[in-house]
């Protein structure tokens, strides 16, 4: 007999960067939602079925979702009040983490992977989170976060911290997961860039390349324009990449090459999401898909996650040497 295939409900999926981490790990995905449409476009020409619902997930009915046994989302970070948590989570209407707790209790799914803002455990003093993890409790999931960083956990020269919550329904598969090991980063900005670049990219002959020329001087660096002052990246790493880097592609990171300076293209900032080569973007404004970029996840970090929840799903412990892999 082969190994089950575990079905996973893809929610806020943006461009489907939590897909594609899982489904390299050998999910299968049965059902993919998200509210923006711009994503459509971009999700659609990279997945076959099933193709991205765009509906307001409060409007979607929990029972015409198709059998899963993950559910999987990024969703956003709100704040809600302890009062409103009291009155129960299913009247705290509009905050977006009760509708997953909703889904959760009507479909007890066996596993989840949540994924938020580092500083998803110091919002709101702490209570948010403690919010989060009492809910799940409640719904019978055991869990276990911890916040990972692309550049130490996925070999991707992005310094970006993401916190990530696991839970089982079966408590001994949650005591035996582990999250991924560091590993060591041995891959360079320069490897994601092209040497070339269409001309609108550049800012020679821009009216900030004055502002900018003097202090962008290396092609082994990368640089931020942080509205009075270019800023330094070190260890040849980018910073974090951002959903602002869609606002008139302000905050998108700089470099320097033979031809001048210039930001990142939208494919540059997918491929330091660990998209692969083959992804496809489509002929949009670039300031939606430095959105989309900004807004999905890095794609090895999330494999790595999925491989262990796959090897403790069947029944598996996970090694600590394989953690390494």
């Amino acid at each position: 007999m082969g190994k089950k295939e575990f079905r996973t409900l893809d929610l806020f999926a943006g461009v489907g960067g939590i897909r594609l981490g899982f489904e390299k790990a050998g999910f299968k995905t049965i059902f993919a939602n998200d509210f923006n449409k711009t994503c459509k476009e971009t999700y659609d020409l990279n997945f076959d079925e099933p193709k991205l619902t765009v509906k307001d997930i409060w409007k979607l009915d929990i029972k015409d979702i198709p059998k899963f046994d993950i559910l999987l989302g990024g969703f956003p970070c709100q704040s809600f009040s302890i009062a409103g948590y009291r009155r129960g989570f299913n009247e705290a209407r509009g905050n977006l983490f009760f509708r997953i707790a909703e889904i959760l209790e009507e479909r007890k799914p066996q596993a989840f992977l949540l994924e938020n803002v580092k500083n998803l455990k110091g919002h709101d003093k702490g209570k948010t989170f403690k919010i989060i993890e009492k809910t799940l409790k409640e719904l019978g999931y055991h869990t276990k976060s911890k916040v990972l960083n692309s550049m130490t956990h996925g070999n991707i020269p992005q310094n970006r911290e993401r916190i990530f919550i696991i839970g089982f329904l079966d408590k001994k598969k949650a005591e035996v997961f582990d999250f991924p090991n560091e590993i060591p980063l041995t891959k360079n900005f320069k490897e994601f860039t092209a040497n070339e670049a269409e001309d609108k990219y550049y800012y020679n002959e821009k009216p900030l390349y004055e502002k900018i020329k003097n202090d962008i001087n290396s092609e082994e660096t990368v640089y931020q324009w942080r509205r009075k002052y270019v800023r330094v990246n070190k260890k040849g790493v980018v910073p974090t990449l951002t959903a602002n880097m869609g606002l008139g592609g302000h905050n998108v990171p700089i470099i320097k090459n033979h031809k001048g300076i210039r930001k990142l293209t939208p494919k540059e900032t997918f491929l330091l999401q660990g998209f692969p080569e083959n992804f496809k973007l489509p002929d949009i404004a670039s300031g939606a898909l430095y959105h989309q970029a900004g807004n999905s996840v890095t794609v090895p970090v999330i494999q790595r996650i999925a491989e262990n929840m796959k090897i403790v799903l069947e029944g598996g412990r996970i090694n600590p040497q394989e953690l390494l892999n």
